[in-house]
């Protein structure tokens, strides 16, 4: 794969003479963010309770298939995340564009121009993210009560029926009041230490599985294990592995914020981060299906003993890794929303301040004048207009505090009342997943890649364009499978 040595790339359609002087260009917006931090959060959007159906997966193609697919699958998302951090660094590199920050809306402005496709994009995004956040809500909710019985199993002092500590409702409570102040964190690299703890919960959670193994070997009601085989069933669960390395919605939040942005420093994080997430899957869907055989179920932590006390703390951890992952889908389905919404929340003043500070009339500032206005007096006065950059520019593509504030409550509100009032979500998630993951992971960065490098050599870019196709197949044959699921 072609590489840059700086942060920059070349910009769309523009020849090799000049792509130089486009790669020597300092990004307006420098980040704070290191290495170690992005690989972190990254790899905690990646990682999540979906790792617990990969031995269920290896069952369904064989443990050679169930290989070479998770590592495929990862192979695949790798250059999904490679192809978006190149584009990355178009953004903000044309004329009129200086201080706008990498995302999928710019990037959709960049190739498609703007209008319904911009829009249509943000909204899967948001969908897809706010889905599985609700998700994330439903599984804390369902495992808590659960974890309380077995520790109250395990202690010897049973808990009655009616006991608020079995009610699932009560622990969801419980968990927005731990996540409300996490989603209104503004940065990922605010949350890097709530990605640390869910990422020891993986490590706990791979130490269990590997441990049990090793420990008591297999299970005494294991089925068969296969090299090979192939079946319905081994196409219901390609999806759980295509899906389970989904993390594109948070790569332009870690490249905005990521400090030196060199791709060479985007490169380590992505192959750090997504290797890390093969080898969990790897190791937890090779051992898992030694130990149960076909017999295996689609969460592996379930088939171990409810009374084990190890058992209960590994539960324990796949809620703190998907309850802390939590503002993680909050943070990219936020800034979608925020460009869905752009312009309900634009305070009228904005317009009318010129670069000294003082009022004019729209009618007579010129567009560049009114995207570059200094505002850094009237963002000290009002809280609500937002404050200019290092260079003296502000942007109105930039959240104001009230919109930030309102689209995050709204979010918290909606998944709330979803979380309490519905129990299963595998019909929409299968659908979110088919469409909003794939769109994201795969076509996206794909078309993307392929529009704006489409003058440079080698074969990178017929390599996104065949992402992009592959993406496209993937959708309408897991569309396919979902249609026919819900028929039956």
């Amino acid at each position: 794969m072609t590489t840059e040595r700086d942060y920059g790339a070349a910009s769309p359609s523009t020849p090799s003479s000049s792509r130089t002087a486009t790669a020597t260009r300092k990004p307006t917006h420098e980040g704070h963010a290191s290495v170690t931090s992005s690989i972190i959060n990254l790899t905690n959007t990646a990682v999540g309770a979906g790792a617990l159906a990969f031995p269920s997966a290896f069952a369904s193609m064989g443990l050679i298939p169930g290989i070479l697919s998770c590592a495929g699958s990862g192979l695949t998302a790798i250059f999904g995340l490679y192809c978006l951090s190149r584009c990355a660094a178009v953004v903000g590199t044309r004329p009129g564009d200086e201080g706008r920050k990498a995302s999928f809306n710019e990037l959709a402005r960049l190739t498609f121009g703007k209008g319904w496709a911009t829009k249509l994009f943000d909204l899967a995004i948001a969908i897809k993210c706010f889905g599985v956040s609700v998700s994330y809500l439903i599984i804390c909710k369902t495992l808590l009560p659960q974890v309380c019985y077995t520790l109250s199993k395990v202690f010897h002092h049973p808990l009655p029926e009616d006991s608020i500590l079995l009610a699932s409702h009560f622990w969801l409570i419980v968990w927005m009041v731990v996540v409300i102040p996490l989603s209104f964190l503004r940065t990922l690299d605010a949350l890097r230490f709530t990605s640390q703890i869910a990422l020891l919960t993986v490590v706990y959670l791979v130490l269990v599985v590997v441990g049990w193994f090793a420990v008591k070997g297999v299970s005494p009601n294991h089925g068969e294990v296969v090299l090979a085989r192939f079946g319905r069933n081994t196409l219901s669960n390609f999806p759980v592995q295509v899906f389970a390395y989904t993390c594109s919605q948070n790569l332009f939040p870690i490249y905005n914020e990521l400090k030196n942005k060199h791709q060479r420093k985007m490169n380590t994080v992505i192959v750090a981060s997504m290797g890390s997430a093969a080898a969990t899957y790897e190791v937890i869907g090779i051992i898992g299906y030694l130990t149960f055989g076909s017999k295996v179920g689609s969460n592996v932590i379930a088939m171990y003993p409810p009374t084990s006390l190890i058992i209960a703390i590994g539960r324990l951890g796949i809620v703190l890794l998907v309850g802390l992952s939590y503002p993680l889908q909050v943070l990219p389905c936020r800034q979608s929303l925020h460009h869905l919404t752009h312009g309900l929340f634009r305070h009228p003043k904005i317009a009318n301040i010129t670069n000294n500070g003082t009022s004019d009339s729209p009618s007579a500032r010129r567009p560049e004048e009114e995207e570059n206005s200094d505002t850094d007096d009237e963002s000290e006065i009002n809280p609500l207009v937002p404050k200019a950059d290092d260079h003296g520019h502000v942007h109105k593509h930039e959240m104001s505090k009230i919109e930030f504030i309102a689209i995050t409550t709204a979010i918290l509100v909606a998944g709330f009342l979803i979380a309490y009032n519905v129990h299963e979500l595998e019909i929409v998630l299968g659908f979110v997943g088919s469409t909003g993951s794939t769109i994201i992971t795969f076509i996206l960065p794909g078309f993307f890649y392929f529009r704006l490098f489409r003058q440079e050599r080698g074969v990178t870019k017929w390599w996104a364009l065949a992402l992009g196709i592959y993406g496209l197949v993937v959708m309408a044959f897991c569309l396919t499978f979902n249609v026919l699921n819900l028929i039956k």
